[in-house]
């Protein structure tokens, strides 16, 4: 059963239960450390929020990502849902709305590394088809969306991320 929920941008006085949030969906830490690490780089470029009834129940967070040729788009992730609000359309509200920022932001194109069978449900394919990889290892978990049409930097090889994110490379991933 879908919940009602007020979708907006993160504001400073959310710092606080987002990183929560984030530390309550994730096994350690890592990924509150990246979005407060991204955003005080300067580098966290979207970031909303999920609210029902006062409260936070949804995160998405978009980091720039750049390939050869000067090609730059945006990286989902993390995005996370409070435990009683999943499978209540949470997440798909904040991706949907995400992209969309992206979209006015300016960005073209979007990468994730995820579910396969979930994000093919808002039109990601895998990276591969079109000549692109992850400098993760993330094989067939690493996918790729045209925000606009035509966009995709076909053939460019390797997506990287922020720096913030080399927490998450396993020495073998590094190319």
């Amino acid at each position: 059963m879908r919940i009602n929920v007020t979708l907006r941008s993160e504001r400073p006085e959310d710092i606080h239960d987002v990183a929560s949030l984030l530390d309550e969906r994730f096994p350690t830490s890592a990924e509150a450390e990246l979005v407060a690490d991204l955003r005080q780089a300067g580098r966290l470029a979207v970031s909303l929020v999920a609210e029902a009834n006062s409260q936070i129940v949804g995160h998405i967070a978009f980091s720039p990502v750049s390939a050869s040729g000067n090609a730059h788009g945006a990286g989902l992730g993390p995005v996370c849902v409070a435990e009683p609000h999943r499978r209540r359309g949470v997440g798909g509200e904040l991706i949907r709305a995400g992209l969309e920022a992206c979209r006015q932001a300016g960005y073209r194109w979007c990468v994730v590394l995820g579910e396969p069978e979930y994000y093919g449900r808002f039109g990601f394919e895998p990276g591969e088809h079109y000549g692109l990889e992850d400098e993760f290892g993330g094989g067939v978990a690493f996918q790729v969306l045209a925000i606009e049409p035509q966009s995709l930097p076909v053939g460019a090889g390797i997506v990287r991320y922020c720096i913030e994110f080399d927490r998450f490379k396993s020495p073998q991933a590094d190319p």
